[in-house]
């Protein structure tokens, strides 16, 4: 008897201990409609199936009344310098579509529960909005899997159909490459399509360029030989995103297939196979430089980075290979610079075993993802009366996701 009364006073004092904590006890549901509750630093949304948490701090600092929000704009105008992340809620009432809050310091604010629910902190829904709002999920391939995920899509649906375009930037997001047919041999039309999206980035080699057999050129890829896989401009801090290769003329020899590899792919086949030469591709600074003359602008760029790129969560970001621009300045110890090398050598020689060919036909728009897929182009032969001849062009990926987003929301 005595230990049930001792046992029955601990859990009382635990039940008013909790409580004093959250201010309200949660209580049961009523014909599963949603009920809320507060504690110290939160206001808890309880429903049938989830619960919901949001800081108190964040609610007033996203509070959408016309004194902290401008609708127009979407726009929080509210004046930080004057901003107490201390404030708490001296009232909260649930609606049947909002929560309505009065703070201590007498301001109101309405949430509305649609509203609430799309800016979940519950950690399944940051992940489906980050993986299908901020950026789609990208997936990898194999050479194996190229045939599979190359969608084609054809010019004039893309120049006046919103849901193609829609279906040709989500393709390139996801897979990082897609063909688009029927392209007139005009050659503004990469110019065309890129303004579907937004507008070309220049670079120093101008926005559209042209890629053909030229004499005395200062870039490789002007050059009918061999061109080595590679990722265009590593020497830039913000290098393009999205490359747009227009075929005007193709070649009539055998040669000048384009050459089209998964870095994310390799990138991750490494990871789990070789750890330590990853982390070496991961670690060491590499200088990417560039230096020569285009019509008639001399220019030295120059950028250090490694040959995989992650972010902060461990996810490939961007990978940067292209031998022609890679300095000789390597920033390792030189006790690290025979193990760097032979991990250059792996990923080297994955990317080779892991190319996809493809040869353009005349009419054709080869695009693919320039921060995660390395591409390359057979040896060819000009004649004088054939001489390949494709038309380049950059579009980013901030403004790319920017016209997904808008696409989506229409």
């Amino acid at each position: 008897m005595f230990l049930t009364k001792k046992l029955s006073s601990s859990i009382s004092k635990a039940i008013l201990s909790t409580a004093k904590r959250t201010n309200t006890l949660r209580r049961p549901l009523s014909d599963d409609k949603p009920t809320i509750n507060t504690s110290q630093d939160f206001i808890h949304l309880q429903e049938k199936n989830s619960q919901h948490d949001f800081p108190h701090v964040w609610l007033r600092d996203n509070c959408q009344c016309e004194k902290c929000f401008h609708v127009e704009s979407k726009s929080r105008i509210i004046n930080w310098k004057y901003f107490d992340v201390n404030t708490k809620p001296s009232d909260v009432q649930l609606t049947k579509d909002n929560i309505e809050i009065k703070w201590d310091d007498g301001h109101l604010s309405t949430f509305n529960l649609k509203w609430l629910h799309e800016r979940s902190f519950n950690k399944s829904d940051r992940k489906n909005y980050t993986e299908n709002v901020y950026k789609l999920k990208k997936k990898q391939w194999s050479k194996n899997q190229f045939d599979s995920i190359f969608k084609k899509f054809k010019y004039d649906c893309l120049i006046n159909e919103n849901e193609e375009l829609k279906r040709w930037l989500e393709s390139l997001s996801i897979y990082g490459v897609a063909l688009v047919t029927d392209v007139p041999s005009s050659s503004d039309s990469c110019r065309r399509l890129a303004s579907r999206v937004e507008f070309i980035k220049r670079t120093h080699y101008g926005e559209e360029f042209e890629v053909k057999a030229k004499p005395g050129t200062t870039n490789v890829a002007y050059l009918a030989s061999n061109l080595q896989l590679h990722t265009d401009l590593p020497y830039y801090e913000y290098k393009p995103g999205t490359n747009l290769l227009h075929c005007i003329t193709q070649s009539n020899s055998s040669g000048g297939e384009n050459l089209l590899c998964d870095g994310l792919h390799v990138a991750d086949q490494i990871r789990r196979n070789k750890p330590a030469n990853y982390q070496m591709l991961t670690d060491v600074q590499v200088e990417w430089e560039d230096y020569g003359e285009e019509d008639g602008n001399k220019f030295h760029s120059m950028y250090r980075s490694p040959v995989i790129c992650l972010d902060k969560n461990g996810d490939v970001a961007r990978i940067n290979y292209s031998t022609p621009q890679r300095g000789s300045h390597l920033d390792v110890s030189v006790d690290g610079v025979k193990p760097w090398y032979e991990s250059l050598k792996i990923f080297t020689d994955l990317i080779h075993e892991e190319s996809a060919h493809y040869k353009m036909s005349e009419g054709e728009m080869l695009c693919f993802d320039n921060r995660r897929l390395l591409h390359g182009r057979t040896e060819y032969s000009d004649t004088d009366q054939n001489v390949r001849r494709v038309i380049g062009a950059y579009v980013d990926w901030d403004f790319i996701n920017s016209r997904l987003r808008v696409l989506n929301n229409k």
